[in-house]
């Protein structure tokens, strides 16, 4: 079972994270069924970029991006060119390393 390790974020994953994955689950879902509450304000319905995560090693294990996918990350926050929106990105069989940004552009959080 692939793992994800997930860097140090400061306020959802203070200490980073190493958990396990099943293969063919979203990274959103993976992180959710872990604990560690990743925002996702459509649901993971690949309609805004709240859940963008930036995949430092693994990235070519992942399933390819669509175009609607392509054309939300051009509005998230920190893009970089391993951006992915965790809701989309399905974990295959390689290991991951992700780092979730430090801000999203969504300014109406439930939890605040």
């Amino acid at each position: 079972m692939p793992q994800i390790i997930v860097l140090p974020h400061q306020q959802l994953c203070p200490d980073g994270a190493v958990i396990e994955a099943e293969s063919g689950v979203s990274v959103c879902d993976a992180l959710l069924q872990h604990d560690i509450e990743i925002e996702h304000a459509c649901e993971k319905s690949c309609a805004c970029t709240t859940c963008h995560v930036v995949v430092r090693e693994g990235f070519d294990s992942l399933n390819e991006a669509e175009e609607m996918e392509e054309d939300l990350l051009d509005k998230a926050w920190g893009l970089e060119p391993t951006s992915r929106l965790s809701c989309q990105a399905i974990v295959a069989d390689e290991d991951l390393v992700i780092e979730i940004p430090k801000y999203t552009i969504n300014h109406a959080k439930e939890s605040h």
